[in-house]
C-alpha cells in the first residue's frame, strides 16, 4: 500500500527533475490536466465523488514521477553557472551526516554548517565553500582556515547539480525516483556511488 506522505517527484516536460511534492499537489496537477506525462512504478488509485449523470465514479492514478507542461521560469533559464542555494539538510546530506575534519558521522541536531574559508577572511556562503562539521570541531576551528587550525578535510565540497540537490533535499526516496534522477547526475558525481541500491 503506497504512504500518503510519500513524496512525488514532479518533472518538466523535458524531464528535467524539479522538486518533491505532496500527494495532494500531484492529485490537483492530475485533475486539472497539467501532467503531460507519468513514469516510475504505479504509486496510487484516488477514488473521487460519483458522478450524478453516469453514476460512474472518478478514479486518478498517481505515479511516483510525473511531468507538468510547460518548464519552471526559474529553471528554463538555467546555464551552467548555477549553483542551488545552501541549506543545513541538503548539505549535511550531501556530506553524509560526517564531520569533514573528523571524520565520525552524527546525527542532525549535532551538525553545524562550517565555512573552509571563514566569512572574517572573505569567504563566502557558497558550495565549494562549506562544509558539515561537528560541534566540537567547528567551535575548535573558530574563524582559522583548516591549515591555519592545524585540521585537514577528508573530502572536498562540490557545488550539487540541480538533480543532484532535488536528491539530497528527498527524505523518502523510493527505487524508481532514485533511478530517475541519478540518471541526472553527472558521470562523475560524488552522490553516483552513494546512491547505488
Amino acid at each position: 500500500m503506497f504512504d500518503l506522505t510519500q513524496p512525488i517527484l514532479r518533472t518538466d516536460i523535458s524531464g528535467m527533475p524539479l522538486e518533491w511534492i505532496d500527494i495532494k499537489r500531484a492529485i490537483s496537477l492530475v485533475a486539472l490536466g497539467q501532467v503531460s506525462y507519468t513514469c516510475g512504478d504505479y504509486a496510487l488509485t484516488v477514488n473521487g465523488g460519483i458522478n450524478r449523470i453516469t453514476q460512474r465514479r472518478s478514479r486518478l492514478e498517481i505515479n511516483s514521477i510525473l511531468s507538468t507542461y510547460g518548464n519552471c521560469q526559474k529553471f528554463a533559464k538555467m546555464d551552467m553557472s548555477y549553483s542551488p542555494p545552501v541549506h543545513n539538510v541538503p548539505l549535511f546530506q550531501r556530506d553524509a551526516h560526517i564531520c569533514l575534519y573528523c571524520a565520525e558521522r552524527f546525527d542532525a541536531v549535532d551538525l553545524s554548517r562550517d565555512h573552509v574559508t571563514p566569512f572574517s577572511q572573505g569567504g563566502l556562503d557558497v558550495w565549494n565553500n562549506v562544509v558539515t562539521c561537528c560541534k566540537r570541531c567547528n567551535n575548535y576551528k573558530a574563524g582559522r582556515t583548516p591549515e591555519q587550525a592545524g585540521m585537514t578535510l577528508v573530502a572536498v565540497p562540490f557545488s550539487p547539480t540541480h538533480a543532484e540537490y532535488v536528491f539530497l533535499q528527498g527524505r523518502r526516496i523510493l527505487a524508481d525516483q532514485m533511478d530517475f534522477l541519478k540518471s541526472h547526475f553527472p558521470r562523475k558525481s560524488p552522490l553516483r556511488k552513494r546512491t547505488q541500491i
